[in-house]
């Protein structure tokens, strides 16, 4: 398949850019690696308010497992301190939400 096409044999010659935080780069970055797309399909599924189904493979269980070594080092770097950040918190919802849905899937095998 032609890379200007998309799974509907469209032409995408369009750019769309944007600029983001460091903040929310990061957090983009971190969707995207949990949800096993590319970022443009990622972005465009979440602008057009399309469902994305996260398809278990090994690129998506090293994104989990890379997240939750982060996850373990804020936590404790936290400690006793309840300042989370909101990216933060959206990250472990994340995390846990996949997880889960992969525990699902899992079960039905």
């Amino acid at each position: 398949m032609d890379k200007n096409l998309d799974s509907k044999g469209r032409w995408r010659n369009r750019t769309v850019a944007f600029r983001v935080s460091e903040e929310e780069a990061k957090l983009l970055d971190d969707c995207v690696s949990l949800s096993g797309l590319t970022k443009q399909d990622y972005i465009i599924r979440r602008l057009l308010h399309r469902e994305v189904v996260v398809q278990g493979n090994p690129r998506v269980y090293k994104a989990l497992r890379n997240q939750m070594a982060g996850i373990y080092a804020e936590l404790q770097r936290i400690g006793q301190e309840s300042e989370i950040s909101d990216e933060f918190q959206y990250t472990l919802q994340l995390v846990a939400e996949t997880l889960n849905g992969l525990k699902e899937e899992s079960e039905w095998e």
